[in-house]
């Protein structure tokens, strides 16, 4: 089959934000996405064009339009979420992002009643209904689909660092699970889920895609759920890897990544450069050590088995794509890289927020909601310094 490819203004830039809305008494995820997004629908139009539902009525996912630049797909965020704040508050929710809920039980929560939902839940069962989880997804536009396979295998030797820097969903259920990133193994559930194929070139993923749609495996690409996929439709690559991001710094950082690394790769495949293409046990292992010890993973780096610490090689890529960052207009963005490393990153502020406050994941999600409001921690150390007394935090 052939599938078109809607070619993309090159390094153009759109991002997905999964948002939590939470009971302030009680902390727990609470339904309210159906209310909030019919009063926010504009008159004469079927929904909101940049706050959408998702698969639980606990969740609301606000969206970008295309944009230039980091700063504007920041900008074009908050704007959606003051709107979306502003109504959630009146109904005594906040709103907040992690890759998971610190202590809701996922069988407590209701399904959003669009078709398509209601479909999956019907198709997987458990593994779908468990999908209490959040996160963010980076569009980076390609200008054509001979370029979309080879990007996308060369951006999988990144996955570690854009997983360990993400890294937000330490609990589940309200146990520590022992890992950075939780989210990651449960959406491994997914049959569509996970590291991507690595394929020869479009021809080979039409042919790919011609094998799920035939035998009824899939619909269409929106249920290819690998960490990266392209998008056919948005003329794309998408990161899909990170986890759920408490704020828009981190969000604007790891955008800025992925627009650094696909500009330089599309730059590099012009010159005639063929970009890597890195062996799946390499992939396997450095994804499985970034969604255990996040920062602290020392990865893989080539097939003999030579490890190094994330941390610094998050640094070196930042130094080797300022230069990149500087043609995008995203130099603070990318920098902001270091901010985080500087602070931890959410799942290390979780811990430590528990760690103060006698394990009580309650106060977990007070500084959730407060980093929601504020942005990320000028320091380390815990962010919830109130006692519970119910109310909105802080």
């Amino acid at each position: 089959m052939q599938i078109p490819f809607s070619s993309s203004e090159r390094a153009s830039l759109g991002v997905e934000w999964e948002l939590q809305l939470v009971d302030r008494e009680t902390r727990e995820l609470s339904p309210g996405a159906v209310e909030i997004l019919e009063q926010l629908r504009p008159e004469g139009a079927a929904e909101h064009p940049k706050a959408k539902h998702e698969l639980l009525q606990s969740t609301i996912e606000i969206i970008t339009g295309i944009c230039s630049t980091v700063a504007e797909a920041k900008a074009d965020l908050a704007g959606t979420l003051a709107e979306v704040v502003a109504v959630a508050d009146e109904r005594g929710l906040g709103l907040m992002c992690a890759g998971t809920h610190p202590f809701t039980d996922w069988q407590t929560q209701l399904i959003s009643p669009k078709e398509r939902y209601l479909r999956l839940v019907e198709q997987m069962q458990w593994p779908a209904r468990r999908l209490q989880i959040f996160g963010v997804h980076v569009h980076v536009g390609v200008r054509a689909p001979e370029k979309a396979i080879p990007v996308v295998n060369a951006l999988c030797q990144y996955l570690p660092h854009f997983l360990a820097l993400s890294a937000s969903s330490p609990y589940w259920v309200g146990a520590d699970t022992g890992l950075a990133s939780a989210r990651t193994k449960i959406f491994e559930g997914m049959p569509t889920a996970g590291l991507p194929y690595q394929l020869s070139g479009w021809n080979e993923f039409e042919n790919y895609m011609e094998t799920q749609i035939s035998s009824n495996a899939i619909e269409s690409v929106r249920e290819v759920w690998w960490d990266i996929r392209p998008h056919p439709d948005f003329g794309t690559v998408e990161l899909r890897i990170c986890d759920g991001l408490p704020t828009l710094d981190e969000i604007g950082a790891v955008a800025a990544l992925s627009q650094c690394l696909v500009e330089q790769f599309d730059t590099q495949l012009d010159r005639g450069y063929t970009l890597p293409t890195p062996a799946r046990w390499v992939l396997q292992e450095n994804k499985w050590r970034a969604a255990r010890y996040g920062l602290d993973a020392d990865i893989v780096v080539d097939e003999k088995g030579t490890v190094r610490p994330v941390r610094q090689a998050l640094l070196d890529l930042v130094e080797d794509l300022t230069p990149t960052a500087r043609r995008l207009d995203c130099v603070t963005e990318l920098h902001d890289v270091e901010r985080v490393l500087a602070v931890g990153a959410s799942y290390q502020r979780q811990r430590a927020v528990a760690a103060a406050h006698d394990g009580d994941l309650r106060f977990v999600v007070d500084s959730l909601l407060a980093e929601m409001r504020n942005g990320l921690p000028t320091h380390p150390g815990p962010a919830a310094e109130r006692t519970l007394v119910g109310g909105d935090p802080g």
